[in-house]
């Protein structure tokens, strides 16, 4: 057996959110990155970053392709949304000997649309908002009597359409103008969560693990800032940890998933979204990158440490 093989990383979407939390967790392992996004990274981002087409190009694919190949690339991570359904069905096309970290592309396409997900789920008997499509009510009054109270209407798919629209009497919205491709969603008022799942094949040995994140107040007023979560201590929201892994097997998603977790008035956590990727608080969760890099050797990794880690909810759902 020859020398284990090191990790040269390319990381998709460089400048967003979840590329930024990836980028720091390998560069603190010594791990070479190379990143890619549609624009050019300020100065002092501390990461390389390649310009390459929008994820709705049909060169996008091809350019990380030739990148890949000219940057001795083994481990490809995607981060923005818009690419992982074209990422997870042509991942055959990196070769053999790049590992692209995304799911199979029938379940990453299911995650990808948040009707389709809503109906997985909901037939797998996961908690979800109770929903709907604009078309299935006459207006908006209509859709709050079904769906209990106020609703959120919002894309069906991250970044078709921009805006989530709160829906509660208060404002006359133009029901029969909304755009296209939207779900209708119970809104659901309580904690929000975003737990981070690492899913594995059911024949695969290694046991698939959770880690809660409960998101809090934006720190400084800024949405989505790492301050503005905490990781729940061990023995704390297993029910959400526990809702959260329930809907990454019922979709059949192996890997880093991100999950949109809220509870109802009465407590009960429900999903809203699921994510085929590594969030932007995966740096609260080092486990899934330790996992991801399982396969080769670095100093800092521990290949054990994502099942034995005391703070991470393995496989809590029976």
């Amino acid at each position: 057996m020859g020398p284990p093989v090191k990790p040269r990383v390319l990381i998709t979407g460089a400048g967003g959110p979840a590329g930024r939390a990836v980028a720091a967790q390998l560069k603190a392992r010594g791990v070479p990155v190379l990143g890619t996004d549609i624009r050019e990274l300020p100065a002092g981002s501390g990461i390389t970053a390649v310009r390459v087409p929008e994820a709705s190009d049909p060169e996008l694919v091809s350019a990380l392709r030739r990148l890949v190949a000219a940057e001795d690339v083994n481990v490809v991570i995607p981060t923005v949304t818009d690419e992982l359904p074209q990422l997870a069905a042509f991942r055959p096309a990196f070769g053999p000997d790049v590992r692209v970290i995304i799911g199979e592309p029938g379940p990453v396409a299911l995650a990808h649309d948040r009707l389709f997900t809503a109906w997985r789920l909901q037939s797998a008997g996961v908690a979800v908002p109770r929903f709907g499509v604009p078309r299935d009510f006459s207006g908006a009054e209509a859709a709050m009597e079904a769906l209990g109270g106020p609703v959120v209407v919002r894309p069906r798919v991250s970044g078709c359409g921009s805006g989530v629209t709160v829906v509660d009497g208060g404002v006359d919205v133009d029901w029969h103008r909304l755009p296209e491709g939207q779900i209708v969603q119970e809104f659901i008022p309580g904690t929000a969560y975003g737990p981070m799942v690492f899913g594995t094949p059911v024949q695969n040995a290694a046991a698939p693990f959770v880690v809660v994140i409960e998101k809090t107040a934006p720190a400084g007023g800024k949405a989505g800032n790492v301050a503005a979560a905490r990781r729940v201590e061990i023995g704390e929201a297993m029910d959400v940890g526990n809702v959260a892994m329930a809907a990454v097997r019922a979709l059949g998603l192996t890997g880093p998933v991100d999950v949109d977790v809220r509870r109802r008035a009465d407590g009960t956590p429900v999903v809203l979204g699921v994510t085929a990727r590594f969030g932007r608080n995966s740096g609260l969760a080092p486990e899934l990158l330790d996992a991801v890099l399982g396969a080769f050797t670095l100093p800092s990794f521990n290949p054990a440490s994502f099942r034995q880690s005391p703070r991470a909810h393995s496989s809590v759902l029976v």
